[in-house]
């Protein structure tokens, strides 16, 4: 007689990771075409966002992994090193590539400025080759140059007479990079001990807090708070910030780290995508090819060798 409960075949596992990371990066591309439309529209500041994103994202996080995941989420405050490196993670790391990255969108769009922070594997290569001090293999290097072309053509569109996008939007982009590559390189030691779930929460709750000081959530001036702000400023801070974090991270049950790393490239696609067909923002052929460059290096850097 068969067994009333079967057990899930691990096809299904691998299908539900797929649909997590796909639902998370996909989210944040989204929400930064959102940003996009309330710094453009409704007067929105990016830091004032940042402030908000993080602290509610990460305050619901916490409360999550705290009640439903029972997990210890206090047990970190009692290390005083590792207080430290949480702090500097928090300020650096999550509130510095999110406010350059939102810098960025306000100061170019959404879809340009989605593929300067995907620079950031590139920083990575070259800050590990530095510290090992020998130089990187001929994948890194091929990948670093279609990053350099990809990028010069994103912001010139294949003309040598000047920039398509304003300087600062590229400034802030490889801003966003660099810290995209702090992000990546800085907390290994703290996920490893933590988890990811308790350290991004916490990030997002520290760094929203630090952002708060600056860009206090009460200083609300020139924002207009129509029926469709306010959809997405919901949906920028639930979905693109708290579902898109913890889509990403759950998917590591049932993938590996390279699949989720080739997969969350679905995020500047959709930026790209809905930057062009919702806000009409114009992409050229040569941008275009400059982009795809870039995820392509992304791809080419995230592939393990054998």
């Amino acid at each position: 007689m068969r067994s009333a409960t079967m057990a899930v075949p691990p096809s299904f596992h691998r299908l539900k990771g797929f649909a997590m990371v796909l639902a998370g990066a996909t989210c944040w591309g989204l929400s930064g075409t959102a940003a996009q439309w309330l710094f453009q529209h409704q007067g929105f500041q990016p830091g004032w966002l940042v402030s908000l994103r993080l602290s509610l994202s990460g305050f619901l996080l916490l409360l999550y992994f705290a009640f439903v995941q029972k997990q210890k989420v206090w047990q970190i405050w009692k290390q005083k090193s590792e207080r430290r490196q949480l702090l500097i993670f928090s300020v650096l790391g999550m509130a510095g590539v999110q406010y350059t990255y939102f810098e960025a969108i306000q100061a170019g769009n959404a879809a340009t400025a989605t593929l300067l922070q995907y620079l950031g594997p590139i920083f990575v290569t070259v800050y590990v080759a530095l510290r090992n001090q020998q130089l990187p293999g001929r994948k890194e290097i091929s990948a670093v140059v279609l990053a350099l072309v990809g990028t010069g053509l994103l912001v010139t569109n294949g003309r040598l007479d000047g920039l398509t996008i304003s300087l600062s939007a590229v400034v802030w982009g490889l801003g966003s990079a660099v810290t995209a590559a702090f992000y990546t390189l800085y907390p290994a030691r703290l996920l490893t001990r933590w988890g990811a779930g308790v350290i991004v929460g916490w990030a997002m709750l520290i760094g929203g807090v630090g952002m708060n000081l600056v860009h206090p959530l009460w200083r609300t001036s020139g924002q207009v708070w129509t029926g469709n702000a306010w959809l997405l400023v919901g949906f920028v801070v639930i979905f693109g910030t708290l579902l898109a974090f913890y889509w990403y991270l759950d998917s590591l049950r049932y993938l590996t780290p390279t699949e989720t790393s080739l997969l969350a490239c679905a995020e500047p696609l959709a930026a790209a995508i809905v930057t062009v067909v919702w806000l009409h923002v114009p992409m050229g052929l040569w941008q275009t090819i400059g982009g795809i460059c870039i995820v392509a290096t992304v791809v080419a850097l995230s592939k393990e060798n054998k």
